[in-house]
């Protein structure tokens, strides 16, 4: 099973993984992996401190405050170890509840497979077209974290909120 979206009543946009990594799975929430590179530049993007890798309520915390929500593209699948290429046996996530429930208006993808599922199995349900970004994995390691932080801080620039909370 997929980790539980995490959002509010500010969250206009949605941020969707594909599946938890091994890793991720072992500390019970998103973007585990020490070197992923999702929440350092989640954080140069919000202005915030760099949350320990530990403390899910930190990383909950910086996501909230700024208008965000994150989640996955999978209910389930069958992979092996953290490889997106080996994915099958997909079961989506129920987006239609979490659109019934936070306001999202934009959705981007953290890479080309999130991308690919949502296009496939979200997008008919959601209506919301999704902006496919380079994903933070260290297996992407072909585009550094500055172009990362560029990209994905220009797609995002409307959404990022002001701390709401």
């Amino acid at each position: 099973m997929s980790f539980a979206p995490v959002y509010s009543e500010s969250s206009r946009a949605l941020i969707l993984g594909t599946w938890p990594s091994p890793k991720s799975r072992e500390m019970a929430f998103y973007y585990g992996h020490p070197q992923n590179r999702f929440w350092p530049m989640m954080a140069a993007l919000t202005g915030e401190p760099v949350p320990a890798r530990e403390d899910i309520e930190a990383k909950k915390g910086l996501i909230l405050r700024h208008g965000l929500a994150l989640w996955d593209t999978l209910e389930s699948c069958t992979i092996t170890g953290a490889s997106d290429a080996s994915i099958r046996d997909v079961v989506p996530n129920d987006i239609a509840s979490l659109l019934a429930k936070a306001p999202i208006e934009a959705v981007f993808c953290n890479g080309a497979t999130a991308h690919r599922i949502y296009t496939k199995y979200l997008l008919p349900v959601s209506g919301i077209p999704a902006v496919k970004l380079p994903s933070t994995s260290p297996a992407n390691a072909a585009c550094r974290p500055e172009k990362l932080r560029e990209v994905w801080g220009a797609a995002l620039k409307d959404y990022i909120t002001v701390s709401n909370l």
